[in-house]
């Protein structure tokens, strides 16, 4: 057998003896390297080729160590290791070896983003944009979307341009991840919501013949991690009725504005306005104390003065910003709870589930009485 170079005939030192050893000497067969220059049908020869092996697997090897130090190194420097299937929504430019965003397919995900987060699974949605299920979740949970460049277990700064901001990447995980934890409870409209008010044990659904009830884990004595109180003897329900209590306060804050502010503890003065007219008197203080201290006027008690104003207002700068998003979300709730009453009926299970993940925090069963706390973002 004649091969041009040693490396040829295989890709590692144990195959390459294998084959001459247990293959070609057997059948005697010759084997010669024209590159190296000798055969195994001389004694040299066969000396050499154990030899000459060890060399060619540590050169693959180092070869492929520097692959490896020369693709992080790109990944390092924000740039696509290039090769491979490019992450969607991008294309790779080879010249510049940056993901460059194709508006299309950008369009495209920011749907598919849409969709997930208003309750719709990943197979739901690759029915519609037709992608494999497995699909549609590697493309929206990729971090490549945000700007940054996965290498291995690590994460680097991307040259190119984030097609969805961190904050919505994080919104995303949040969702997938509350997700995860109640795939158990996929049948049941508010399974890991619902908490024992005696012992704080989690109340669970069980089929009991024709019908459907709620009780708390501490009475199921089989399963004793989830026990809390052995002696708990708070009510069971019939799944209906906790449901219905829940919708009916849902339906009712949908058809009155006041009910739905009084519940999320919304206030009704203009709190944006009256941080602002206090962080402007703040401002006019902090300017009348620079000018104390430009006439060299108590200029270390101005100064400790100052930065305690300076504090105060970086706080109101906080409080403003906290405000602006809280009224963001809080129209994204009521967005949600002002059309329930004329939807529900109309919606896929896992809409609703969405919504009840996303406006409830708990509910709080205690004999009679069904407490539900929301979410107040």
């Amino acid at each position: 057998m004649i091969v041009f170079k040693l490396d040829r005939i295989s890709r590692s030192q144990k195959d390459t003896l294998y084959l001459i050893e247990e293959v070609f000497n057997k059948y005697n067969v010759g084997f010669i390297s024209m590159r190296e220059n000798f055969d195994t049908t001389s004694p040299f020869g066969k000396a050499m080729i154990g030899v000459l092996s060890v060399f060619a697997q540590l050169e693959r090897e180092t070869i492929l160590e520097r692959t490896r130090i020369g693709l992080r190194k790109r990944a390092e420097s924000g740039y696509w290791r290039g090769g491979g299937k490019v992450p969607f929504p991008y294309r790779y430019d080879k010249k510049e070896g940056i993901l460059v965003p194709i508006p299309e397919q950008v369009e495209v995900l920011n749907k598919m983003i849409t969709m997930y987060l208003s309750g719709k699974s990943f197979n739901d949605i690759g029915k519609i944009v037709d992608m494999d299920e497995s699909l549609v979740e590697k493309r929206l949970l990729s971090i490549t979307n945000t700007g940054m460049i996965p290498y291995k277990n690590e994460i680097f700064k991307g040259k190119h341009k984030p097609v969805i901001s961190k904050e919505l990447y994080k919104e995303i995980l949040k969702t997938n991840k509350a997700r995860s934890k109640v795939k158990y409870a996929k049948h049941y409209l508010l399974s890991g919501k619902i908490r024992c008010g005696h012992c704080g044990g989690k109340y669970r659904y069980q089929k009991w013949g024709k019908r459907l009830i709620m009780y708390c884990y501490s009475q199921q004595h089989s399963k004793k991690k989830y026990i809390h109180d052995e002696n708990c003897k708070n009510k069971r329900w019939d799944t209906f009725e906790i449901e219905d209590i829940v919708l009916e306060q849902l339906f009712s804050m949908s058809l009155d504005e006041n009910l739905f502010k009084s519940t999320f503890n919304i206030a009704s003065v203009n709190i944006e306005k009256e941080l602002l007219n206090k962080k402007e008197q703040i401002n006019k203080q902090i300017y009348n104390l620079i000018n104390f201290i430009s006439n060299d006027i108590a200029v270390d008690e101005t100064s400790k003065k100052i930065k305690e104003l300076e504090n105060e207002r970086n706080s109101i700068e906080k409080k403003l910003k906290d405000s602006k998003k809280n009224e963001q979300t809080n129209k994204i709730s009521f967005n949600m709870i002002k059309s329930l009453s004329s939807t529900w009926n109309l919606m896929t299970f896992e809409e609703k589930r969405s919504i009840i993940d996303y406006l409830i925090k708990e509910i709080v069963i205690e004999n009679n009485k069904v407490s539900i706390y929301y979410k107040i973002h």
